[in-house]
């Protein structure tokens, strides 16, 4: 039969190798690659979303707690919530703060809580709400910019002139206000 010769193998001039091009196509594949993983798994946003859902779920189950005990109180509210000036923003706190200064967390809030004309007249102490069972326990605001705790939980609430409540969160990360009404 007949004998060819591959010429281009025997002359050396052919080796084995990449291309430049499937070197450069190899480079942008693993590039948009990296790309993609690194904005998927963006930790700083993951974590603000995080405290973020916490914020909502804890403004959620302060709305209802309060609204169960006016339920099961004839439609009356709790006393500390029922003595408070319709219209004012009030900082959520738990028992009586070591340090009355309710608008302290102003700095970190969407909605600055209302002046104080006598320090401390601007906190309200959800605690009754724990002790009747309607809470485990009263929620803190997971900390971002501001530090919060049983003082300052980093939650507000307002009563309005038709008695819907709305219990905000001071902090909001990557949304613009964190708020429930009924």
């Amino acid at each position: 039969m007949f004998k060819t010769k591959n010429l281009s193998l025997a002359s050396g001039r052919f080796s084995r190798g990449f291309t430049l091009i499937e070197l450069l196509i190899v480079v942008a594949i693993i590039s948009i690659i990296a790309a993609v993983v690194f904005v998927a798994l963006d930790p700083m946003t993951r974590f603000r979303d995080s405290r973020d859902a916490k914020r909502w779920a804890d403004t959620t189950a302060i709305l209802s707690a309060i609204k169960i005990d006016q339920v099961d109180n004839g439609g009356n509210y709790m006393a500390a919530v029922g003595n408070m000036v319709v219209g004012d923003i009030y900082m959520i706190v738990d028992g009586t703060p070591a340090t009355p200064n309710c608008v302290a967390g102003n700095t970190f809030c969407d909605t600055d809580v209302t002046a104080e004309a006598v320090a401390g007249d601007h906190c309200v102490n959800l605690g009754e709400l724990v002790q009747q069972g309607y809470l485990g326990s009263v929620p803190v605001s997971p900390s971002g910019a501001g530090s919060w705790g049983a003082d300052l939980t980093g939650y507000t609430i307002e009563k309005s002139a038709t008695g819907i409540l709305t219990v905000r969160a001071c902090e909001s990360e990557n949304t613009t206000e964190i708020k429930a009404s009924r």
